[in-house]
């Protein structure tokens, strides 16, 4: 399946970002390889001509070296790989059990560590590719109920900025994509939620929080802007990281305003 036009990786493309950001890629005529844990779920996806659909768990090592073996086998060259695949938990973090804790670093966080490195070799050989991390607004900014879920995010940004150094003198570029509330099943299907009711105490705040949420969630934009991003980005274009999406802005407002007075804001803004 080798081809002269250019190939991408893209994990976790069942569903959300990952899957438009497929068929986005592959409108523009790059060679998609669509990795998902159940290749099953591909759907339409596997009909398109310019779409290999390839079996890939972020969380097992064996399975991202198997599947990186076989794309380059098929394909010859990659030159990017967007690292999508993740999701959240969510909840109250004393109720929150070392497996949810570890399973959500597993994905977000190894995970993307461990496709990063298995083509890190494959890049520097062909004298450049670049790393789309798809971040959050949330690798910069924090709500209530989302500790580890930030925790995973914070870390792939500071991975990210760290590596760009060190992979730049071979022609690697590597860029963060931090998406706000976009219309995807990231409060659904992509979501662990943590049961506290065992934690009373925790009630009101739990359900002010829930409530604040939901009503963001319902400000969801567009998937658009968000692959646009992941296509320039893949391109090594733009700047190291973008923000995208609404609430977007309140990255910049955090940069600006006194941290008391931020922090103060959104304890209001949950405890109403």
């Amino acid at each position: 399946m080798a081809s002269t036009s250019q190939t991408v990786l893209i994990t976790g493309t069942s569903s959300g970002i990952g899957r438009a950001a497929a068929h986005g890629f592959a409108d523009a005529g790059w060679d998609v390889v669509a990795t998902m844990r159940n290749p099953q779920a591909a759907g339409d996806l596997a009909e398109r001509d310019n779409v290999d659909v390839l079996a890939l768990d972020v969380s097992d090592a064996a399975s991202v070296d198997r599947a990186v073996s076989e794309a380059i086998s098929r394909h010859g060259r990659i030159d990017a790989v967007v690292n999508n695949a993740g999701y959240s938990v969510n909840g109250v973090f004393e109720a929150t059990d070392d497996a949810q804790i570890l399973q959500e670093f597993e994905v977000n966080v190894f995970g993307l560590m461990r496709v990063t490195r298995a083509f890190i070799p494959h890049f520097r050989e062909n004298g450049g590719g670049t790393f789309v991390q798809v971040s959050s607004v949330g690798g910069r900014i924090t709500f209530p109920l989302f500790s580890t879920y930030h925790a995973t995010k914070w870390a792939v940004e500071g991975f990210s900025e760290s590596l760009q150094y060190e992979l730049d003198q071979f022609g690697i570029a590597v860029r963060v994509i931090e998406p706000g509330v976009i219309v995807t099943d990231f409060y659904g299907r992509s979501a662990d939620r943590v049961d506290s009711s065992g934690l009373p105490g925790y009630a009101d705040f739990v359900e002010n929080v829930e409530r604040v949420t939901m009503a963001s969630a319902s400000k969801a934009g567009p998937m658009e802007p968000v692959v646009k991003a992941i296509m320039d980005a893949a391109s090594g274009g733009g700047p190291f990281r973008r923000a995208v999406g609404w609430p977007a802005y309140i990255v910049k407002l955090r940069r600006w305003l006194p941290e008391k007075m931020y922090l103060s804001a959104v304890r209001r803004e949950y405890r109403r």
